[in-house]
């Protein structure tokens, strides 16, 4: 988890600006991203090809993944935040959606690397940093615009929480995938 939350913070120092584009090749450039960049950077950063391992997933389990339009593309599935809820709910560890400022056994389940999804019309995802508000609530690790950054929006994005997620889920399966 510490990698994974050293590959994220790597991410807000490199400052990417916010720009949802299509890249052949599947990855932007180095200085643009949106909130899923931060997500494979990170992960990169833990040694996780996450791309490599959301396309093997789709590959098996297509009609899992509702961002899977028209069949498969290597470019973009792994960068859409519905298709990344999808492989944290099969290959991560689910865990609560509930915030509670001031709750220390709430709050303990809010651990640093954990990966966090919010619904539409916002929808977005970030990973749990390891700074907290003196409440506890921890901050988050993301590109909402304009760039990539840490900020105290765990529980102020404008739209709910979807999922809770913390990566991997240590099975076999998965780790013989890993980069």
């Amino acid at each position: 988890m510490e990698d994974i939350v050293a590959g994220g913070k790597e991410e807000v120092r490199k400052r990417p600006r916010y720009r949802d584009a299509y890249y052949a090749g599947g990855y932007p450039p180095e200085n643009e991203g949106v909130c899923t960049d931060v997500i494979w950077r990170a992960l990169h950063h833990a040694g996780y090809d996450l791309k490599a391992m959301i396309d093997e997933d789709i590959r098996q389990n297509t009609a899992l993944y509702p961002r899977v339009d028209e069949g498969r593309d290597a470019n973009i599935d792994f960068r859409r935040v519905q298709n990344l809820k999808v492989f944290f709910q099969r290959h991560g560890q689910e865990l609560t959606t509930e915030v509670i400022a001031n709750d220390v056994d709430n709050l303990s389940q809010w651990q640093p690397g954990d990966i966090v999804t919010f619904a539409l019309p916002h929808e977005h995802i970030a990973i749990i940093s390891d700074r907290r508000r003196p409440d506890g609530v921890p901050f988050i690790l993301h590109n909402g615009g304009p760039v990539a950054s840490e900020e105290d929006r765990l529980l102020s994005w404008p739209s709910p929480i979807t999922g809770h997620y913390r990566f991997p889920k240590f099975d076999g399966a998965l780790m013989e995938t890993a980069g």
